[in-house]
């Protein structure tokens, strides 16, 4: 059994000391996202455990205990976001200075082949056009350079939570495109691909409808089973999510995340956020 943590908030960030209580009690319960009577009972046994696959922004805060994970015989990646949008769309990410020290700061712990980038979503918009992608794109890579070895993109989705949000953006003057012209699309995800392999990194998209594969980026896999195969040498199970958007490549996992508890508060966001003072619905047991 894969463990995604999570793809429905940031367990990394916000909710460390929950993850490290639940792994002491080798289980967590999980609320179905849209029958939140119905509670899960997931064990995180290690034997039960072939991976987990960590999604953040900011790892700070589980850093200092991934040796532990390590000693009780847990397998780990991350997927971690560094897009340094700022203010604009994600008012609550750290600074992008924070963002890539810690990212290399967790790469030279665990191995690049363990710390996927993620520059996603590529939100095209009146203030951050193509142009602004390639020059953000091309800034961080100088620096993520040899702390990974795969940069996952997708362009930006109208998800019902974030449609609020593009359109107080609009009221903001910022206009959001979620219909990208197909030329600019393609000049920008050629420009990521080569610059992403003249560093030796490969480039894939995440459940994007668009075919990036003329421009160099092969459709992904995010929880990818034969990256875990590779990586530490176990087979898992190959068949599809089926609970994720048909053009999701991922491998099944057991997401043990809650919808509707990031902090980050970014503004493209499906999963929704935290209002300020709300306490977080994670369930303990």
């Amino acid at each position: 059994m894969i463990i995604s943590a999570s793809r429905r908030t940031d367990i990394p960030a916000f909710y460390t000391d929950w993850f490290l209580r639940r792994i002491e009690e080798q289980y967590c319960t999980v609320a179905k996202p849209f029958n939140p009577r119905q509670v899960a009972r997931v064990s995180l046994a290690p034997a039960d455990v072939d991976a987990i696959v960590f999604w953040t922004k900011d790892a700070r805060s589980l850093l200092p205990h991934l040796d532990r994970l390590t000693r009780l015989g847990y397998r780990y990646y991350f997927q971690y976001t560094v897009n340094g949008y700022g203010e604009l769309f994600e008012p609550h990410v750290p600074p992008l200075d924070a963002c890539i020290d810690t990212f290399c700061e967790l790469a030279a712990k665990i191995g690049p082949d363990q710390v996927i980038w993620r520059y996603d979503p590529i939100v095209i918009s009146n203030k951050t056009d193509a142009e602004y992608h390639k020059d953000r794109f091309a800034a961080i890579l100088d620096r993520l350079r040899s702390a990974t070895r795969r940069v996952v993109i997708s362009f930006v989705d109208d998800y019902r939570k974030a449609t609020s949000q593009f359109r107080q953006l609009a009221r903001e003057g910022v206009a959001v495109r979620l219909t990208p012209a197909p030329a600019e699309v393609a000049d920008l995800a050629e420009f990521i691909a080569d610059s992403a392999a003249a560093q030796g990194i490969a480039a894939f998209s995440c459940a994007e409808t668009l075919d990036l594969q003329p421009f160099g980026i092969q459709p992904g896999k995010c929880i990818d089973n034969a990256l875990i195969q590779r990586l530490f040498g176990i087979r898992v199970a190959s068949g599809k999510d089926r609970s994720q958007r048909p053009e999701c490549g991922c491998a099944a996992a057991k997401d043990i995340g809650v919808y509707g508890t990031c902090r980050h508060g970014c503004r493209y966001c499906y999963a929704g956020s935290l209002k300020p003072g709300q306490p977080a619905p994670m369930i303990d047991s």
